[in-house]
């Protein structure tokens, strides 16, 4: 009898076992394509090698994490561009946010084509009349004097429904006229560091960092660093796998995701 007994109970515990073995079939290992902001981007690969569309290297990744990744609401974000601007300091967070696979417009004063670093003429998408809603405002260096950014564009600004803001440069300065760095922690280009914390004092502004993210509003250092701001904006939205895969398809293999501050992490 005990024998039945114990049979019985080994029947029961290999049909729970073998209840159990399809459904963790359920989220396999699938191979993805490094995002591209290409038709490829939604495409899953069994097996590991390169995407036969874009080149990229397939990422291993859960099937459940790529259906999230897909899910995701697209990320908007508004460019507010000034006559004078860098190149860099708008160019390169752009090309991060559009590997991204990001939603980028930009917005100006008005339509009238404006130059940025006296050498590239820019035509804006919109002007701060009718520029649509966006999830993050960005703003950067160059030319950032009252002539330019004056009380009508400050009024914008403050009137923006966005969940974060996020300067280059500069860019820093324009936030500082909008009272937007009030009682923070910021950066900027290195020879403004002082001009920056004399104009706004009650901002703690440091030195020798790349970028410093307050949670809802992120300031990077000069021209470069915006890159590594920019990253640091998609691994906050998107995760770290995802963020380094973006900097492997823009071929930027200097970003080290620690060189910011992150407060109230």
């Amino acid at each position: 009898m005990k024998k039945i007994y114990l049979l019985i109970l080994l029947a029961l515990i290999g049909i729970k076992v073998s209840l159990a073995q399809p459904s963790a079939q359920t989220d396999p290992d699938i191979y993805v394509c490094g995002p591209c902001n290409g038709s490829c981007d939604n495409l899953q690969f069994d097996k590991p090698g390169k995407c036969p569309h874009c080149g990229m290297v397939l990422v291993k990744t859960k099937l459940s994490d790529f259906k999230k990744q897909l899910a995701l609401k697209p990320v908007t974000i508004c460019f507010y561009l000034q006559d004078g601007v860098e190149v860099l300091d708008f160019a390169g967070p752009m090309e991060v946010f559009i590997a991204a696979g990001f939603n980028v417009f930009t917005v100006s004063k008005n339509y009238k084509p404006l130059r940025a670093q006296t050498i590239l003429f820019v035509t804006p998408d919109y002007t701060v009349d009718d520029a649509p809603p966006a999830d993050i405002l960005a703003v950067f260096g160059g030319d950032t004097g009252p002539g330019v950014i004056d009380s009508t564009v400050i009024a914008w600004i403050k009137k923006q429904k966005v969940q974060s803001y996020f300067s280059v440069c500069t860019g820093a300065f324009i936030l500082g006229k909008a009272g937007l760095l009030d009682n923070l922690t910021a950066t900027t280009y290195h020879l403004q560091i002082e001009n920056l914390q004399k104009a706004y004092p009650k901002t703690k502004v440091l030195a020798n960092t790349r970028f410093v993210d307050n949670g809802s509003v992120i300031t990077t250092a000069g021209i470069s660093a915006g890159i590594d701001g920019a990253l640091h904006v998609v691994e906050k939205l998107r995760g770290r796998a995802y963020a380094r895969g973006v900097a492997e398809a823009i071929e930027y293999d200097k970003w080290v995701p620690e060189n910011g501050l992150v407060i109230n992490k």
